[in-house]
């Protein structure tokens, strides 16, 4: 009889500002089950550590020149996720047969093939002494793949699962924002890229002018005045930097300076226009609209509930599309990636594959992960 996985899945976005958790059993395939999720946010102290430390890595070299701070933060990361793992194992009843680590992300440069994740992945096997998958990206990498999105596999499972007719497209705001193309049940078929800045930029301008660390419902957006002159000269050298061969993005490859003298209103609805455009023509390109289809597009990760920035897209989309949140089909929309990678984990176990050639733009689909048992 075929094994059923207990799996743990850990997840902190480029948003830096806690970690998703998620249980879920599955064979790794077609069979999958959620049973726990649950939100940890950082505390002050090492969320400032992150921020500060991603500010101070913009290359390769930086990495090498910060390598004991880099040590010293992804102590303290890996701690964190063996304190919030152990109080998850201890009050579930379900034994974990491995946990899905995939770290704090703090540079990622898809043309030079970096990129660095903090989290230990021995010291939190010791720690809960389970099995730990982690580094997830660096065998996609080595084969020529840019090392994400890696979550389409399993928008993939969850699209089926619930059957809807397909064409589907799953859009993940996250602090960048990408898009997973559906149009048939084989993971070989998946296409998939990060569109572009989803959160990373409104959370920043947010965070600059306020003591909150994003724009709760869009409201403040809502409010201020689209500077149009600025949003156009914006979008058209978005249009100008972006290579056609990059499927992946680093928050770092945008920044605030075109709306730098502008309000906090005018700024962040500004900004939050700028982000749906963007959003709204990568939809547009990827489905080359043909008007006698029907298109779905489901949205998940924290930018579904900025109200301003789905209601921005939405009013753009043509009648043959339909705009939904991923919650309406009974997927919780906060924890598709920490379940993703409980799932990826369990298939990196089994050494099936993680990325594919339109996924990664890896040269030939490829398992990825590395497994510790250090107990």
């Amino acid at each position: 009889m075929e094994k059923i996985y207990t799996s743990l899945g850990l997840m902190s976005g480029t948003s830096m500002d806690g970690v998703d958790a998620s249980i879920i059993r599955s064979n790794g395939e077609e069979q999958y089950e959620s049973i726990f999720d649950e939100y940890f946010e950082y505390d002050e102290d090492l969320y400032k550590d992150l921020v500060s430390l991603r500010n101070k890595i913009s290359s390769a070299k930086d990495i090498i020149i910060n390598s004991k701070l880099i040590s010293d933060v992804e102590r303290k990361i890996t701690l964190f996720h063996g304190k919030i793992c152990n109080k998850i194992i201890q009050e579930n009843t379900n034994e974990i047969d491995l946990v899905g680590f995939h770290g704090q992300t703090i540079f990622h440069e898809a043309n030079q093939k970096i990129s660095k994740q903090l989290g230990d992945g021995s010291l939190l096997s010791s720690l809960l002494k389970k099995r730990v998958i982690y580094n997830f990206r660096a065998n996609d990498i080595i084969n020529g793949g840019q090392g994400a999105p890696l979550a389409p596999i399993f928008h993939n499972l969850l699209i089926n699962n619930v059957q809807i007719k397909l064409p589907v497209y799953v859009v993940n705001i996250g602090g960048i924002a990408n898009i997973t193309i559906i149009t048939s049940n084989k993971n070989e078929d998946l296409k998939s890229y990060d569109i572009g800045p989803g959160n990373c930029l409104l959370d920043e301008w947010v965070r600059k002018h306020t003591n909150d660390k994003y724009d709760d419902n869009g409201k403040a957006a809502g409010v201020g005045k689209i500077d149009e002159i600025i949003l156009n000269q914006a979008l058209e050298n978005f249009d100008n930097i972006k290579l056609s061969s990059n499927l992946s993005f680093d928050v770092k490859d945008f920044n605030l300076n075109f709306v730098r003298g502008l309000s906090y209103e005018d700024g962040l609805s500004t900004l939050t226009k700028f982000t749906s455009e963007i959003i709204y023509q990568s939809i547009s390109k990827a489905i080359k609209i043909n008007q006698n289809e029907k298109i779905k597009i489901l949205i998940c990760g924290g930018g579904r509930k900025n109200l301003t920035l789905v209601e921005n897209i939405k009013k753009k989309l043509s009648n043959n599309i339909t705009l939904n949140l991923i919650d309406d089909y009974n997927i919780n929309g906060d924890f598709v990636e920490s379940q993703a990678f409980a799932y990826i984990a369990i298939r990196s176990l089994l050494k099936k594959t993680i990325s594919f050639t339109n996924t990664t733009n890896v040269k030939k689909s490829c398992t990825g992960g590395i497994l510790v048992k250090n107990y």
